[in-house]
């Protein structure tokens, strides 16, 4: 299972890097964001991070949690995620930042084989969690981690 977000951001990549990997700061700038927790922190600016978030679905808001090994890359630049406890335990996140245009061209990359569930789990993975789930909260958090750094640019710029 494979889920791609992309979006380009009026910010330079430096600006939407540095609030991207920013995690802990994600509740203040995304609303479906419940919680994020570093549980330890590497020299990186990474760690064991815990993230909470909810999907909505009209009125109602499914909760949502995951354990990831997070690492920075400061020199390419990128941000990545192993999933190591929840649903999406074994998932590969990537965040990666490319100047285009006078901004950032942000893609982010979701890669899984699926929840070892006899039977059903590449399904569930390709036809309910990687579309419903994982896009559904990764698209919003993109965009809005994009309108945060498009307001700190405009701020900087003034």
């Amino acid at each position: 299972m494979e889920t791609v977000d992309e979006r380009w951001v009026r910010a330079d990549v430096r600006t939407m890097f540095d609030i991207a990997r920013d995690v802990e700061q994600w509740p203040t700038w995304l609303g479906h964001y419940r919680f994020v927790r570093m549980r330890e922190h590497t020299r990186d600016g990474g760690g064991v991070v815990e993230m909470s978030a909810n999907r909505p679905f009209g009125p109602l808001n499914w909760p949502t949690w995951w354990l990831s090994e997070m690492s920075v890359d400061h020199e390419r630049p990128a941000v990545r995620f192993r999933h190591i406890a929840g649903v999406t335990t074994r998932m590969d996140v990537e965040w990666g930042f490319h100047p285009r245009d006078g901004g950032t061209f942000v893609r982010l990359l979701h890669y899984w084989d699926g929840p070892r569930w006899p039977l059903i789990g590449g399904f569930a993975a390709r036809q309910v969690i990687g579309p419903v789930f994982i896009h559904g909260i990764a698209s919003r958090t993109l965009a809005g981690l994009g309108a945060a750094a498009e307001r700190t640019a405009a701020r900087r710029n003034g």
